[in-house]
C-alpha cells in the first residue's frame, strides 16, 4: 500500500549539514594530509633523480681522468718524454731555459713553422692525433717534458712552453697530483668542455719527467642533464657550489646565472638532517619549487669541481592531483556552512 514520508524542509537541511559537513571536514584533512605526503614522496623521487646524476657525472669526470692517464702512461709517450729530457742532463738549467725561451719567442711567428711541422709529424704528435680520431672527446692533447717544452701534440699548442701555464706549478711539483679545471665554455664551438693536467712518472722511481695537458668535451654528459624533464615544468641543474649555473636546458657556463632554488639548498646542506632529507621546497619568482639536490662528491679528488646537482618541479604541478581534490573539499565545506 503506498505512502508518503513527509519531512520539513528545515529538517532535511539540518540531517544533510549534520551528515555532510563533517564529512566534507574530515575530506579537507585527509586530502591536506595527502599533499604532505605527495610532496615528501615527490622530493625522495627528485633526490634520487640528483643522485642518479650526480653519480652518472662523476663517472664520467672520472673516466675522462682515466683517458688521460692512460696517455701519460702510454710507451711511445713515455720514450719521447724522455728522449728529449736527456739532452737537459748535459746542460745548466740557465742554458735550457733560455733555449725552451727563444723558441716560445719566435712561436707564433713565421720562423716557427719548420718546429711546428717537425713537432705535429713526430711519432708522439701522430700517436696523439690517432687517439683523438679514436675518441671524439678528446679535443686536443699537448705532452711536455720535464721542462715544460712540449714534445707532442694533436694540434699546434698555444704556447711552445708549457710551464708558462697556469695548471704547470701544481702538475709538476704536485708528484702524481691530477688538475682538473672548472667547465669552460667555447663560443666558437658552442661546446663546454673541461681540461684535465696529469704528471708523467718515471716507472722505476716515480720521480716526475713530464706531463700530458687534454681539453676533454664535456657536451655529452651536460646534454644528457639538460634533456631530462618531469612534467612541464621540470628541470635539471648543475651548479657549482655558489649556486652559478653550469648546466641547463638553454643555459651556458658563461651567462653565470644563478639558480633561484640554491638559497634554499644551501641551507639544507648547512645541517645534518638537510643533507639526509635531500630535497626541500624552496621559493622562487614564480611560485615555490620541489627540489632535490645531491653532491656530486668531485671535489674531494679535484678541487675546483664543487659541482651539485638540482632536480626540481613547480609545486603546483608536481601535487596538482591532490590539490585539486583538496579545493573540492573546501567548496565542499564553505557551501555546506
Amino acid at each position: 500500500m503506498p505512502f508518503d514520508v513527509k519531512i520539513s524542509l528545515q529538517k532535511l537541511l539540518t540531517a544533510l549539514v549534520v551528515v555532510i559537513v563533517p564529512l566534507t571536514i574530515v575530506g579537507l584533512y585527509l586530502t591536506s594530509y595527502s599533499d604532505n605526503r605527495l610532496q615528501q614522496t615527490t622530493g625522495a623521487n627528485f633526490k634520487t633523480i640528483a643522485q642518479a646524476d650526480s653519480v652518472l657525472v662523476s663517472q664520467f669526470i672520472n673516466d675522462r681522468v682515466a683517458d688521460v692517464n692512460s696517455i701519460a702512461a702510454e710507451t711511445s709517450i713515455v720514450d719521447a718524454i724522455t728522449t728529449s729530457n736527456r739532452p737537459h742532463a748535459q746542460r745548466s738549467e740557465g742554458s735550457v731555459a733560455a733555449y725552451i725561451q727563444k723558441i716560445e719567442q719566435d712561436w707564433d711567428t713565421a720562423g716557427s713553422d719548420a718546429q711546428t711541422t717537425k713537432l705535429l709529424s713526430s711519432p708522439a704528435s701522430r700517436w696523439l692525433q690517432q687517439q683523438r680520431t679514436a675518441n671524439l672527446g678528446l679535443l686536443k692533447v699537448v705532452v711536455a717534458d720535464e721542462t715544460g717544452a712540449t714534445v707532442g701534440a694533436t694540434d699546434k699548442p698555444l704556447h711552445y712552453a708549457q710551464a708558462m701555464n697556469e695548471y704547470w706549478p701544481a702538475v709538476a711539483r704536485g708528484q702524481g697530483a691530477v688538475n682538473v679545471t672548472d667547465a669552460r665554455y667555447d663560443e666558437r664551438t658552442r661546446s663546454t668542455y673541461i681540461e684535465i693536467d696529469t704528471p708523467v712518472l718515471e716507472r722505476e722511481t716515480e720521480k716526475f719527467i713530464g706531463a700530458v695537458s687534454a681539453l676533454v668535451d664535456t657536451t655529452r654528459i651536460f646534454s644528457i642533464l639538460d634533456q631530462q624533464q618531469v612534467g612541464r615544468s621540470g628541470r635539471v641543474l648543475l651548479l657549482r657550489d655558489d649556486g652559478t649555473v653550469i648546466s641547463a636546458a638553454n643555459v651556458s657556463p658563461e651567462l653565470r646565472l644563478k639558480a633561484e632554488e640554491f638559497p634554499a639548498v644551501q641551507d639544507a646542506l648547512a645541517t645534518l638532517e638537510g643533507r639526509q632529507t635531500g630535497y626541500v621546497v624552496a621559493a622562487t619568482k614564480s611560485g615555490n619549487r620541489i627540489v632535490g639536490f645531491a653532491d656530486t662528491g668531485l671535489k674531494h679528488s679535484y678541487p675546483k669541481l664543487s659541482w651539485l646537482i638540482l632536480a626540481s618541479q613547480d609545486e603546483a604541478e608536481a601535487l596538482a592531483s591532490v590539490r585539486t581534490l583538496g579545493r573540492f573539499a573546501l567548496v565542499m565545506v564553505v557551501l555546506g556552512c
